[in-house]
């Protein structure tokens, strides 16, 4: 039966599915997708990962200003995510990934222009960040009034992407704002490469996954620019002998 849904949705673009998800973890409450109707929501998207169909990230763009939480593919992993500005839409992501709720998630921005609106950023910040973006990077840098207090550390610093995807680049610029940006994984560490186990562990918690072929990477190198000084906080795909 799910080859057969595979099959529907490579061809058509879209399907939709109403039965419980088979490969879906037990023990915690699914948070619900708000106040859509179900035959609406769009469980899995197939768009051109190399040249996205501005009609369908307009779909996804919208569940995202409705409060939506969506599944993405980025340069490194599969990333899981909603509209920074919905508190709502938020906790539904720490719900979804069991995460703590003091604990505040990265989130992806369109380009370096787009990062000197929710980070302060300095000369340094700027030319470190010039040079290796857009790529498999998180910058950990201080957080400016734009970013909601939630999404900032208590010393008010943020995780910022720039990921090496036009998927992501056009639903950012289309959106406006930054979206969320967390591996999705079970909360024992294992991750998904291919947007249909997205859908088989995470099912109707998830308005919308994005097909964008399989994403066989691996975390980004995190690196904080604070106080002008680099420091390697995890050392990922992204190379950090270049710093």
């Amino acid at each position: 039966m799910r080859a057969n849904t595979i099959s529907f949705a490579r061809h058509c673009g879209i399907y939709r599915i109403d039965d419980e998800p088979k490969g879906a973890t037990s023990g915690f409450s699914k948070p619900s997708p708000p106040n859509y109707d179900a035959e609406s929501v769009i469980v899995l998207q197939e768009i051109n990962p190399t040249n996205p169909q501005q009609r369908l990230i307009g779909q996804a763009v919208e569940i995202l200003k409705r409060g939506g939480v969506i599944a993405y593919p980025t340069d490194t992993l599969y990333g899981i995510g909603c509209d920074i500005m919905n508190q709502k839409a938020i906790a539904r992501v720490h719900q979804i990934k069991q995460w703590p709720k003091h604990k505040p998630f990265s989130f992806i921005c369109s380009d370096l222009k787009n990062i000197s609106q929710y980070a302060k950023v300095s000369n340094y910040a700027y030319k470190t960040m010039r040079r290796l973006l857009p790529g498999p990077y998180t910058f950990i840098l201080e957080g400016s009034k734009a970013v909601p207090k939630m999404m900032l550390t208590k010393r008010k610093t943020a995780g910022i992407r720039v990921p090496d995807n036009p998927i992501c680049h056009a639903l950012i610029s289309a959106l406006g704002h930054p979206v969320i940006s967390t591996t999705a994984c079970t909360p024992e560490g294992e991750v998904f490469n291919e947007p249909w186990l997205i859908d088989e562990h995470f099912g109707k918690q998830l308005d919308m996954v994005i097909d964008g072929g399989p994403v066989i990477g691996g975390p980004s190198s995190v690196i904080s620019l604070i106080d002008d000084t680099p420091v390697i906080l995890r050392e990922g795909i992204g190379d950090v002998t270049i710093l």
